[in-house]
């Protein structure tokens, strides 16, 4: 193997913006930032989410900002400041890093991820169960 995942988390952390989540809850009430929840459903399901963040799992993140895509999703095409997050800052660090590349250019993550927000005691929302 030529790169684990500690390399290539060291790689994006060297060239990503990390946020505390002081500076995450400073900035969740603005219209002009969005925040995008990469976990998967079942762990938005079973932990709640930070209120008002897009759902974007992961796997789909780079269909989803590629306007030329046809699963491109409007939420990407907006000039806005995203925030990345996922459990713990390892995805949205990647994740972060990925979106940058495609050209967002105003993009950061949540360090530490949702894991450090409800440590911070901040607000989750909780979601609807199916069934």
């Amino acid at each position: 193997m030529k790169k684990g995942y500690k390399q290539l988390l060291a790689e994006a952390e060297a060239v990503v913006t990390g946020i505390e989540v002081a500076e995450a809850a400073a900035l969740q009430a603005r219209d002009d930032v969005v925040f995008v929840d990469l976990r998967d459903p079942r762990e938005r399901e079973r932990e709640g989410s930070i209120p008002g963040a897009f759902p974007c799992p992961r796997g789909v993140l780079e269909f989803w900002i590629d306007p030329e895509s046809p699963y491109a999703k409007e939420v990407f095409q907006q000039d806005k400041r995203f925030v990345f997050y996922c459990s713990l800052g390892w995805r949205s660090a990647l994740a972060t890093k990925t979106a940058q590349e495609m050209g967002l250019e105003k993009v950061c993550h949540l360090k530490g991820g949702f894991t450090a927000w409800k440590a911070a005691g901040s607000a989750v929302e909780t979601m609807a169960a199916k069934g």
